[in-house]
């Protein structure tokens, strides 16, 4: 009786393990290239700095007791928060704007493409359904929402950026796919065609089509979406379109990368920061709210739009921290900050509107 529990036991590990969720795994042509990557060493993936996952005088039970004892107030919004929708179909093709849709996810049309970047409207940014769930009436894009998406952009593979079910449900209007190097393998096991995908390395560069080129760039992050961390490339982009320069952020610590990039690709007339989910705990890995600044102003960035917060309670900070403090350094600064609600319409062709400080009502 026992040795047959056992078995079971295994064969369901082994069939949860391998459900589609957890996306594929690099093998032949992909794992070769991988490995003459210079950001490869020793069967994974590295950063360009010494990152550890937690900052020096901590360690993973403490983080893990804290997170089970939590008690942070105002970590989750007690009301809906405030959103509004435009009709994505509606919107000409010449007009270049862009709609922040909560957490990392923004859409945007630029030049006449249209680019998605890290979607995830399932209501959760987790393999376990019901868990690590979206904050209510968040979730208001679907993928009946969109008509045909020209790029869609993946910063890295963890679930709050990589949502398996999201995916799916827009497969049929993607045309292109741009990720880091070993991405590509969960999209292959998600039934995209080898053709499709655009798996870049850092500081390598695809033309898009013409007059569009995208630039990987480093970030300071790590990746994984089973127990084997970084095994696909965490990145940042640098798109440049005829008319403008968009830094696409991804997630990151703060380290020398930031100015590497807008030394080489800037001035950035936008900049999609990651502001929000940090922790001084992992500091290395999520950038704090006083290096927020300094990565704009290292990036020579002349618009900035923060994200990575507003829809899921990742970290042990109030959900409306981050922009409250992003704004609060911000002033004075030779740059401008934009705060949309989820929903709204950025116009990337002229920074002059002033939006209101929704989070604190």
């Amino acid at each position: 009786m026992t040795i047959t529990f056992l078995i079971l036991l295994v064969l369901l590990a082994l069939y949860i393990y391998n459900l589609p969720v957890f996306g594929g795994k690099a093998e032949g042509k992909r794992l070769v290239r991988m490995k003459q990557s210079p950001n490869y060493k020793d069967g994974t993936f590295q950063n360009l700095s010494f990152t550890p996952a937690l900052a020096e005088g901590y360690t993973m039970r403490q983080v893990m007791w804290e997170f089970l004892t939590d008690k942070t107030e105002n970590k989750k919004p007690i009301n809906p928060l405030p959103t509004t929708k435009i009709d994505l179909k509606e919107q000409s093709i010449s007009d270049n704007f862009l709609v922040w849709m909560g957490h990392s996810t923004y859409y945007f049309q630029l030049d006449g493409k249209r680019f998605l970047v890290d979607p995830v409207f399932s209501g959760n940014a987790s393999p376990i359904p019901g868990t690590t769930k979206a904050f209510t009436g968040t979730d208001i894009y679907t993928a009946e929402d969109f008509s045909e998406i020209d790029f869609l952009i993946i910063s890295h593979d963890h679930y709050d950026h990589l949502d398996y079910k999201t995916i799916k449900s827009l497969q049929s209007k993607i045309d292109k796919v741009v990720c880091g190097l070993g991405v590509g393998s969960h999209f292959e096991k998600w039934k995209f065609h080898e053709d499709q995908i655009i798996e870049l390395d850092w500081y390598e560069e695809s033309e898009l089509t013409k007059d569009f080129k995208i630039t990987s760039t480093p970030a300071r992050h790590f990746s994984g979406r089973r127990f084997k961390r970084n095994n696909t490339l965490w990145s940042s982009y640098a798109l440049e379109t005829p008319t403008k320069k968009i830094f696409i952020g991804g997630d990151s610590g703060y380290d020398f990368h930031f100015k590497e990039i807008g030394e080489k690709f800037g001035p950035f007339d936008w900049a999609i920061l990651e502001n929000g989910q940090y922790n001084e705990k992992w500091k290395y890995i999520h950038t704090l709210p006083e290096e927020f600044v300094k990565v704009a102003e290292e990036l020579n960035a002349k618009n900035i739009l923060p994200v990575h917060s507003g829809k899921f309670a990742l970290a042990q900070h109030p959900w409306n921290e981050p922009l409250q403090k992003a704004c609060d350094n911000c002033q004075g600064k030779n740059f401008k900050i934009s705060t949309p609600i989820i929903g709204e319409k950025v116009n990337l062709d002229d920074d002059s509107h002033i939006f209101p400080e929704w989070w604190k009502s």
